[in-house]
């Protein structure tokens, strides 16, 4: 349940976010966004853990036709770049797959953001 949430939210700032990679603005009420297959999840550092980092970092990405994330990964707001969150979130970002947008019925390319949440447990 908590893994669909997190598609849930995922999928939600896909949407607010996402603008075609052709520039043209795409609006949700007559295409299709891409719409995630596979989330996964970033990875802790020891390094940050140790520092009680927490927070978020988003990640740009352009979800091609064939719903795998592009090598144009970009960190639009850092959260760590000194324990290695931010890498971790690129990585991870890079596995994500989706199901590609549509326009006319055809797969296009977006430009999309995603949320990496890091998040420690209590003590």
């Amino acid at each position: 349940m908590a893994n669909m949430r997190s598609l849930a939210v995922a999928i939600g700032i896909a949407v607010l976010t996402s603008i075609a990679a052709t520039g043209q603005d795409v609006s949700p009420k007559n295409d299709n966004m891409p719409r995630v297959v596979k989330a996964v999840k970033a990875v802790y550092t020891p390094e940050a853990r140790a520092a009680r980092i927490e927070g978020t970092v988003f990640v740009d990405v352009i979800v091609q036709t064939d719903g795998t994330v592009g090598d144009d990964v970009k960190v639009v707001q850092s959260l760590d770049t000194a324990f290695g969150l931010d890498e971790e979130a690129v990585k991870a970002s890079r596995q994500w797959k989706f199901r590609p947008a549509k326009k006319a019925g055809t797969a296009v390319a977006m430009r999309i953001t995603l949320e990496h949440f890091f998040t420690l447990e209590p003590k």
